[in-house]
C-alpha cells in the first residue's frame, strides 16, 4: 500500500468526525474540509500555528471545535463575522466553509500565521474570506459577530468590540460576541451578571475532549 493511500485513508477516517455531527455537506464543503489535513500539516512543518501535539487531531481539536459556534447558532445569508485572533485560521476557517452566503474576515497580530490562513484559503478556492494582519483595536468596519478562540478575557474583549458590532440585526441571535473558551469562567464572567450564555460544548460533542470547553455568547447592543 503507498504512503499517499495510507494518508488518505487516515485523513477519511479523521474526518469522518465532521460527518458525524454535519451529515449535510455538500459535495464542495466535503472537498475543502478534505483539504485542511494536509495544508495543515505541510504548513505546521513551516510555522507552528498548530500545537505539534494536536496536528494529528485536526478534524476533532481545530475543526470540529471552530464548528461549535455552528451548533449554538447559525449565521444567515449576509452575516459579517470578524475572527479575532485567529492564529491559522480557527475559528474563522472552518465557519467560512459551512456559511458560504456569509463573510468572514480573520485578523492577527502576528504576520506568519496570516500567511497560512491566506494559503490555505486560496488552496481550498474561499472565495467568502480575507484575512489580515493587524491588532484588533486596529481594526476598520463593523460586524454582526465577532468570535474568537481562548484569545483574551471576555472583558478586554467586551470593552474593543462595542466600537464594532453593527446595530442593524441580520439574525435572530442579537449582534454580540462568540467566544470558545475553558475551564472554570465564573471568576472571569462574574461582572457580565445575567448578560450573556455560557454552554458546554459537551451538549453538542460526545468527545473527551470537549467535557471542559464552553461557549460564551454576549450581546453587544
Amino acid at each position: 500500500m503507498s504512503a499517499e493511500t495510507v494518508s488518505a485513508r487516515l485523513n477519511f477516517r479523521h474526518i469522518e468526525i465532521i460527518h458525524k455531527y454535519f451529515p449535510e455537506l455538500s459535495t464542495d464543503q466535503v472537498k475543502q474540509f478534505e483539504q485542511l489535513q494536509g495544508l495543515y500539516a505541510e504548513w505546521n512543518a513551516k510555522i507552528n500555528v498548530v500545537s505539534r501535539k494536536d496536528i494529528d487531531q485536526l478534524y476533532e481539536r481545530h475543526v470540529l471545535h471552530s464548528l461549535a459556534i455552528a451548533q449554538f447558532t447559525s449565521f444567515a445569508p449576509g452575516s459579517q463575522i470578524l475572527d479575532v485572533g485567529t492564529g491559522g485560521g480557527f475559528p474563522g476557517i472552518p465557519l467560512a466553509i459551512l456559511y458560504p452566503h456569509c463573510h468572514f474576515h480573520l485578523v492577527d497580530s502576528i504576520g506568519k500565521k496570516i500567511t497560512v490562513v491566506k494559503e490555505v484559503a486560496n488552496a481550498i478556492g474561499l472565495k467568502n474570506l480575507t484575512a489580515e494582519h493587524q491588532r484588533m483595536e486596529k481594526v476598520s468596519g463593523t460586524y454582526d459577530f465577532i468570535v474568537s478562540r481562548a484569545v483574551a478575557k471576555t472583558k478586554q474583549l467586551f470593552m474593543w468590540a462595542h466600537q464594532k458590532i453593527d446595530a442593524e440585526q441580520k439574525n435572530e441571535l442579537d449582534n454580540g460576541m462568540i467566544l470558545l473558551k475553558g475551564g472554570d469562567l465564573s471568576q472571569e464572567m462574574k461582572e457580565f451578571g445575567r448578560r450573556y450564555i455560557e454552554k458546554n460544548l459537551s451538549d453538542y460533542f460526545v468527545e473527551e475532549f470537549f467535557e471542559t470547553k464552553k461557549i460564551i455568547y454576549v450581546p453587544i447592543h
